[in-house]
């Protein structure tokens, strides 16, 4: 009791941080400094989240902690890892037509705090479990045998920080309402290959967003993200994307080596089936990931042999409309194999099927 008064008494002085403006560095400024990453499931309002789901780049010791005032939103401090730049992306975990979003992050001392809420179909805001994940690289990051990774934050109008493991400057180009397209120049393939997550990131309003599009050319990656609001209408926010190829989605200077990713783009595929072509569903061990169905707008993802405690999942969807995603429940995790039970798709209040991205990632 004596650790959680300290928890959240630490958290509470500085709250006004998260409620004030940040001073953010300028688009693409990166210092020499190792890479930031943390992760956690969100499994409880107030305290210490499962240990067995939270990891990062701080040293041993410190844990993530959490703080929900009344009428929320929650709080998530990570260790550690002070700064106004990088990404963050939230997935909500609930068997019902649940998201959630990241309201804003910033430094509170040596820790970061990244606000989180979760909205119920319709806006209603509701306090349910969810994986949260922070990541922050700085250059240079070099393209080591195909592997890739970039990342933006985009905050509606501008981009607020950015990075790209090739040296490009990752560009933001404003489409019709709740639309923008990102061109990641220099992580480009022939065809699509790697693994996206997109996350709304709105301080005031109900948002999400997704993937809208995705194409590749030599030249660089280029995604269309669209947001919507709580009436499925495209709406100008914030939001953030990371590109992961063969690399794990924390995009640390040391990666992790159990980790997988994979795109359900036949989701009408009643499976067991590996996503084609090869290149949108990799596994750090070379093993097979499959996807199939597991009931009406619900899909049970396997990433064989890269299981691990320490470890985390996020999910995104994908296409044009106001669809989205969620899990809802967690992962399993054992005998070196990881069963996402499952992913579950909705318009509106019905479950429906939908493609989606998913990646996971183990520290352990």
């Amino acid at each position: 009791m004596r650790r959680l008064r300290k928890v959240i008494t630490s958290i509470l002085c500085v709250l006004g941080v998260l409620t004030g403006d940040l001073t953010v560095p300028a688009a693409g400024a990166g210092t020499a400094v190792p890479d930031r990453w943390g992760f956690a499931f969100v499994n409880t309002p107030n305290g210490v989240p499962t240990l067995a789901r939270q990891a990062g780049s701080w040293p041993p010791g410190p844990v993530v902690s959490i703080l929900t005032p009344a009428g929320g939103p929650t709080y998530v401090r990570f260790p550690r890892l002070a700064t106004t730049g990088g990404v963050a992306h939230v997935t909500a975990v609930s068997p019902r037509p649940e998201w959630c979003q990241v309201l804003r992050w910033g430094p509170s001392g040596a820790d970061l705090l990244v606000a989180v809420r979760c909205h119920r179909y319709g806006g209603a805001p509701v306090t349910v479990p969810f994986t949260v994940l922070f990541e922050e690289s700085v250059p240079p990051m070099e393209v080591v045998d195909g592997k890739a990774f970039g990342y933006v934050h985009h905050d509606g109008v501008a981009v607020v920080s950015r990075a790209n493991s090739a040296a490009g400057e990752n560009t933001v180009t404003a489409g019709p309402a709740g639309t923008w397209d990102v061109l990641m120049p220099g992580l480009g393939t022939a065809r699509r290959t790697g693994g996206l997550q997109v996350t709304a990131v709105d301080p005031e309003r109900p948002a999400r967003c997704k993937v809208a599009a995705w194409t590749s050319t030599v030249a660089g990656q280029s995604v269309r993200v669209r947001c919507h609001d709580a009436a499925d209408t495209p709406v100008g926010t914030g939001w953030t994307l990371t590109y992961q190829r063969e690399r794990a989605i924390t995009g640390a200077a040391l990666p992790s080596e159990n980790f997988a990713y994979t795109f359900d783009n036949l989701p009408d595929d009643a499976g067991p089936y590996s996503p084609r072509p090869g290149g949108i569903s990799h596994n750090s061990r070379g093993a097979v990931n499959t996807v199939r169905s597991a009931g009406a707008g619900l899909r049970l993802v396997t990433f064989p042999q890269v299981g691990g405690l320490l470890d985390h999942v996020q999910v995104t969807a994908y296409g044009p409309g106001p669809e989205y995603c969620n899990l809802p429940a967690p992962w399993n995790t054992g005998a070196l194999a990881v069963t996402v039970r499952g992913v579950a798709c909705y318009n509106g209040l019905v479950r429906t099927a939908q493609a989606f991205m998913v990646t996971y990632a183990s520290a352990g």
